[in-house]
């Protein structure tokens, strides 16, 4: 299964390592700490390792440098967790494989995991398979792609930038295709951050 689709690539400027959009104006990750920002928002956020099991489902809204992905599948060997991790990431404008090598060597506990999610970008796939994960990126606007997709998620990661940078991934038409949110305290710089529930009948 191979998505070699191409989009625009992402524009960034760089504040030291970190990469920041500059159609959006908003870096990828927090400056005081991108990891610990990741396992707060994402990990913690969504009960992380403790819901983990075989086949898992993880869905972004923007996949950016893919540090979420690759902390994600980090938790998930470290956690012992047996079967394979899924992953689906919708983004509109993907780093190359250049820039996303360049912000994910900011954090070098994380390489060997990074590895091959890299070896897929520099091939020109979006498809990602190694023991452990399945993971596809699915190239395009959001709005478009994600009400045709006809997957379900576990767990979701919504979109790191400020919903004022970016309100195309933060309007009802977009969340109405997760599920029920609330706000939450957030990391760093960000007051807050938004987190759901689906609620099971």
């Amino acid at each position: 299964m191979g998505n070699k689709a191409q989009q625009a690539a992402a524009e960034l400027d760089w504040r030291g390592a970190v990469p920041v959009s500059r159609r959006f104006g908003d870096p990828y990750f927090s400056l005081e700490g991108g990891l610990a920002e990741t396992r707060h928002v994402f990990l913690d956020g969504n009960g992380l390792p403790e819901r983990f099991r075989d086949g898992f489902h993880i869905v972004e809204l923007g996949f950016g440098s893919g540090l979420n992905l690759v902390a994600a599948l980090r938790l998930w060997r470290s956690s012992g967790q047996a079967g394979r991790l899924r992953y689906t990431g919708f983004e509109a404008f993907p780093m190359t494989a250049e820039q996303m090598a360049r912000a994910l060597a900011t954090f070098p506990e994380l390489a060997v995991d990074a590895a091959p999610i890299l070896a897929a970008r520099r091939a020109g796939t979006w498809w990602i398979e190694t023991p452990g994960l399945a993971a596809e990126i699915v190239p395009g606007d959001a709005r478009v792609t994600l009400p045709a997709w006809k997957g379900r998620a576990d767990a979701w990661f919504l979109d790191g930038f400020a919903p004022a940078r970016n309100p195309e991934l933060w309007g009802a038409d977009i969340l109405s295709e997760v599920f029920a949110v609330v706000r939450a305290p957030g990391y760093g710089r960000k007051r807050h951050m938004t987190r759901g529930r689906l609620e099971r009948a």
